[in-house]
């Protein structure tokens, strides 16, 4: 997933299940929340069932006839982590030419066939994984199915779509040359990361993309495209036993193994605070501090604690301070992000320049005293009734995000039964539990970076 600088920069958002907690929400959610309830709750029972193919690809299904749509997700383990020192990009690259040409089909004809068969396919590049979906009309499925096939199976990489797609990355590169949040960025990931393939830019740089060649290309989708890594989900208009010979057809032929690098894991390097300095009349911060694994036992206690603190759009303790109470920033929030082999909870706002100094100081005031105090009974039990109850309405009001939370609950080996599961889960969280998930990541150094005037000289000027 691309991470972009004042929302999950550095660190993976973890769409897998519950790290980045619901910030999307506005007023008007909240309302149509009470509206919607009957219709998400029965969305929170839903049947999901296994389908196991006879070439042996495991999905999950959700059956749904009352619109002729079927959604399609499903993500390969490895994604840019896996570009080669000197050629980043490359696994971008390759993501945005699986509808310019597959098979028999040039890119035009390939988007003409898409056009026709009504359906609609994309492919991105995440730290961690290649990610594919595709949303069809169910009476069209088999060309679209047949579409799918030739993309995942044999995309033809030509040149020319190549060339034109590496001068549009190309161009995004060269816009941002001089954007201070662009540059801040790619100096945080070195300073936190040092060599690690985190650091390395997820679009590439001007001289990596230049060494890219098809045959790279060729070599990473080979690699990379195999059963052993795949992980699926469908939602609509589609039977289980339909669905099981559709999946044999787009993935039946793929190799049975990947052939990937191996990543090492990393723990981001805090304690230090790096100042970009140019003369803005804004200063972004970032702070980080350590995070949580999808899979330790404390994680959900970290997610609770974390909502408290910035998580929650309009009620969280760094919203009342910075924004409420002082009108320092429009906006201030934290989030436990994570990548497979590292994580942090990050928080970040944006203020005027002359109040930088007293804005960060505060954000550290108010993480303190959240690791020494931790949240009160009345924050938790608010927090879990909302943690609870607004599941649904975030991750299963779409067919489209329903297949997206189900790929990332099979990431995360969750188990199929887990949406029936989470709110025990949740509700077996203790106050002690919260408290001691505080101290626990919030009492290190974080990790500070400043983008605009010196602090030392915007604090001097907002004093005198």
């Amino acid at each position: 997933m691309s991470l972009l600088l004042g929302r999950t920069s550095a660190f993976p958002s973890p769409a897998r299940g519950e790290g980045k907690v619901y910030r999307a929400f506005a007023t008007l959610c909240f309302a149509l929340f009470f509206l919607l309830l009957p219709a998400l709750a029965a969305r929170a029972e839903m049947n999901i069932q296994e389908v196991k193919s006879k070439k042996g690809i495991t999905a999950w299904l959700v059956e749904d006839h009352s619109i002729p749509l079927i959604a399609i997700r499903f993500v390969f383990d490895g994604g840019t982590a896996q570009d080669p020192a000197g050629k980043e990009g490359l696994v971008s690259l390759m993501t945005g030419l699986f509808d310019e040409g597959a098979g028999d089909l040039d890119s035009e004809a390939f988007q003409m066939n898409l056009d026709d068969a009504g359906a609609e396919m994309s492919f991105q590049a995440a730290r961690d994984g290649t990610y594919g979906s595709m949303r069809m009309l169910s009476d069209q499925k088999d060309e679209a199915f047949g579409l799918l096939k030739l993309a995942v199976n044999s995309p033809r990489f030509d040149p020319a779509p190549i060339d034109r797609i590496r001068a549009q990355t190309l161009s995004g590169i060269l816009a941002n040359e001089r954007d201070p949040n662009t540059i801040g960025q790619q100096r945080w990931l070195r300073a936190i990361y040092g060599e690690h393939p985190y650091a390395r830019p997820d679009q590439g740089t001007k001289e990596s993309l230049a060494t890219i060649t098809a045959a790279d290309i060729k070599a990473f989708h080979k690699a990379n495209f195999a059963r052993a890594g795949l992980h699926v989900t469908v939602v609509g208009d589609i039977d289980a036993a339909t669905l099981s010979g559709k999946l044999d057809e787009v993935f039946g032929d793929l190799p049975q193994q990947q052939t990937l690098t191996r990543v090492a894991d990393v723990t981001p390097k805090l304690g230090q605070q790096l100042e970009v300095n140019y003369d803005l009349p804004q200063t972004s911060l970032q702070l980080a501090w350590p995070g949580v694994k999808r899979s330790d036992p404390d994680f959900y206690a970290a997610v609770l604690m974390n909502e408290i603190l910035g998580g929650s759009t309009f009620t969280s303790r760094l919203y009342e301070e910075v924004r409420e109470k002082r009108g320092l920033a429009y906006g201030v929030s934290s989030d436990l992000v994570d990548h497979e082999h590292s994580n942090a909870l990050l928080v970040t706002t944006a203020t005027r320049s002359d109040r930088a100094a007293e804005t960060l100081a505060i954000v550290r005031q108010v993480v303190k005293e959240m690791a020494e105090i931790g949240p009160t009974e009345e924050e938790l039990a608010a927090t879990k009734k909302y943690m609870i109850g607004a599941y649904a309405i975030n991750n299963l009001d779409s067919s489209s995000s329903i297949a997206a939370t189900l790929v990332e609950l099979q990431l995360d080996n969750l188990g199929i039964d887990y949406i029936k599961r989470r709110a025990a889960l949740i509700d077996a969280v203790t106050l002690a539990d919260v408290k001691a998930a505080a101290r626990k990541l919030l009492s290190v150094d974080p990790a500070v970076m400043v983008i605009g005037p010196p602090l030392v000289q915007v604090a001097g000027a907002h004093k005198g």
